[in-house]
């Protein structure tokens, strides 16, 4: 989730003996950050996930130049794929700039894992499937958090129970194997033919797999748009 704030009032910037308003300092960026982190934090709870941040230290000496706009923070990366993000911290006014400050994030949630060992090829029904709570940005391929996301999915290779659930292990179900009988549609517009067909190879709903057209004994590449239909452009 990328979020962007406007810190104002802690940015405001404060006047000199001699009138000139004062540079930017390390202190002023490291609350901008702090704000915009808690509110980080903040809208994730609602979404029954628990933040905790660091947003370290700079040196402070660091001086830029005064900014006469709301200083603007984001995250320069997905914070869901990491525990070490950086923040972008800029200014967009007269005497622009922008820096990079590493920050530390964990994000703490629940997660599917294996509520059994699985094997390469299993399908996945919700007996399989546990939760767990973990640092979802820990995990660097991606943590799933929904069973709806599982349920029907096959297993790329065998895991552990207690494994993290990640897009990398899944494989989507062939909507049509070798051999199936299946509808060819050829459409163009709103205009479309049937005809019956084998498939010659297997494949998923959106790849593209080889039919024979059992009318014309023809063989095309159609793509696969649901179990046992395929279409080809006209």
């Amino acid at each position: 989730m990328r979020i962007t704030i406007f810190v104002t009032a802690l940015l405001m910037s404060t006047l000199t003996g001699i009138g000139m308003a004062a540079d930017t300092t390390a202190g002023q960026i490291t609350t901008a950050a702090d704000e915009f982190l808690a509110a980080f934090a903040k809208a994730q709870s609602g979404e029954g996930f628990a933040v905790e941040y660091d947003s370290g230290s700079l040196d402070p000496r660091l001086s830029l130049a005064t900014c006469d706009s709301p200083l603007e923070v984001s995250f320069s990366g997905d914070p869901w794929k990491t525990t070490q993000p950086s923040l972008q911290i800029s200014c967009e006014g007269s005497r622009p700039w922008r820096m990079f400050l590493p920050v530390s994030v964990n994000i703490t949630g629940d997660a599917m894992v294996a509520a059994r060992p699985l094997g390469r090829g299993e399908r996945l029904t919700p007996g399989a499937l546990r939760t767990d709570t973990v640092v979802v940005n820990a995990i660097r391929r991606g943590a799933i958090t929904s069973e709806d996301q599982l349920v029907g999915m096959e297993m790329r290779r065998g895991i552990n129970a207690g494994t993290v659930f990640t897009p990398d292990l899944l494989l989507a179900p062939a909507a049509i194997e070798r051999g199936d009988h299946v509808i060819i549609s050829a459409r163009s517009g709103n205009f479309s033919v049937n005809s019956r067909g084998k498939a010659l190879a297997s494949g998923g709903i959106g790849e593209q797999v080889l039919v024979e057209n059992l009318s014309s004994s023809r063989t095309v590449r159609a793509r696969v748009t649901a179990p046992g239909r395929v279409e080809i452009p006209m």
